[in-house]
This record gives structure tokens, C-alpha cells and sequence, in this order.
């Protein structure tokens, strides 16, 4: 069974791929974090994340066996890496480890932005969580606080609304929801609720 999970930054798609995942015992993927190690090796190299040519270089060389995931994790790695994904060049570099992760005979749970879309268009499951805006400016403002960061939620939430837009609007594998997914609002639900809800749809799928 292949589960994907698709949404906004600050959803909640992560919590919920992974508690899916743990709850079937199924590998899971988060992708972003495939386009987090790239824009954080610009940002480390002290180049523009927008830099097409080297964005494409660190995307073939990048190894999932050696993320750290709290550096990937940081604000402007996130930010940088909005913009790295836009590139077409990045995306098709990493589609064919994206494909054959979902390719594994035991199945898997993955969540990213084009998951439903292009990645895994057959999947029997697809789901796609969103919340209000202002609702995911606050969890991420909260997150970054937890980690030690500052977080202005002002200005977290004007960088998500610009994020969606970038999101959105690219012109390779936009965010989208999949004609045949599951929406998921968690703007009123906590983790557990958040949880609950997807774990219901997949369930529904198992039933028949």
C-alpha cells in the first residue's frame, strides 16, 4: 500500500505521514527534506539558492544516509529551499529516488507537495492537509521557538503566504491537490485528531 500525503508547509502532512507510517508499519519519505539537504548545500557553499546550475549539482549528489535532520530542519534552510524546488532541473534529479522508495514491494507512506500528483499518481491512498494560514504561522512559529529559534509569527506567516504562492504557481509539479484526494482540514485538530481523521480514510480504502 502506498499512502501519499500531500499539503502546505505547516499542515501537518509530517505528523500524519509519520504516525501513519508507524501505525502500518510501513518506510516512510519525507521529500522535503530530499530539497532541504540541497538548498542547505548552496547555503553552506555560500551560494544563491536560486542558482540553477548548482542547485541541480548538489541535487544528483545529495545522500538521504547522511541527513542531519535538525540543521534540515532550520528556518532558512526551509526557505531557501521553497525556492530551490522550483527548479525544474532539482525536481527531475530527484524524482527517480522518490519513485523507487514508493517502488518497494512493503509500500510506503510519503509527503511532500507532488506526491498525489506526480510521484505517486497511482497510490491507493491520497491525502491532501491543509490548514488555515494563519493557523500553520503559528505552529511553525511555536516549532522554531521549541528548537531555540526567533520567530517573528508576523513574518513567519507572510513567508508561508509567499511560500504557498511559490508553491503554487511554479510551472513544474505544482501544489495541487489530486483530483482523487482526500482533503484533510486540520485547522481545528490536534496531532491525535489530525491522526485519527487520515488514519479513517486510509481504513476506509482497506475496507473496500
Amino acid at each position: 500500500m502506498i499512502i501519499a500525503i500531500d499539503g502546505p508547509a505547516a499542515s501537518g502532512k509530517g505528523t500524519v505521514s509519520r504516525k501513519l507510517a508507524a501505525h502500518y508499519g510501513l518506510r516512510h519519505l519525507d521529500t522535503g527534506l530530499l530539497y532541504r539537504a540541497v538548498a542547505k548545500a548552496l547555503l553552506d557553499a555560500s551560494h544563491a539558492p536560486g542558482d540553477e546550475v548548482r542547485a541541480i549539482v548538489a541535487a544528483k549528489a545529495i545522500n538521504p544516509a547522511r541527513f542531519d535532520e535538525s540543521a534540515l530542519k532550520r528556518y532558512e534552510v526551509g526557505e531557501a529551499a521553497s525556492v530551490v524546488s522550483a527548479i525544474p532541473g532539482v525536481r527531475a534529479a530527484l524524482l527517480d529516488f522518490q519513485k523507487e522508495f514508493a517502488a518497494a514491494p512493503s509500500g510506503a507512506v510519503l509527503d511532500g507537495r507532488d506526491i498525489g500528483t506526480v510521484i505517486c499518481p497511482n497510490a491507493e491512498v491520497k491525502i491532501f492537509v491543509t490548514a488555515a494560514p494563519e493557523v500553520r504561522a503559528h505552529r511553525r512559529t511555536l516549532e522554531l521557538r521549541g528548537r531555540g529559534e526567533k520567530a517573528d509569527e508576523a513574518a513567519v506567516l507572510a513567508d508561508i503566504m509567499s511560500r504557498d504562492e511559490r508553491d503554487c504557481s511554479r510551472s513544474t509539479a505544482p501544489l495541487i491537490q489530486a483530483p482523487d484526494a482526500h482533503l484533510l482540514d486540520t485547522s481545528t485538530l490536534d496531532i491525535e485528531g489530525s491522526f485519527r481523521a487520515a488514519l479513517a480514510l486510509v481504513e476506509r480504502y482497506r475496507r473496500g
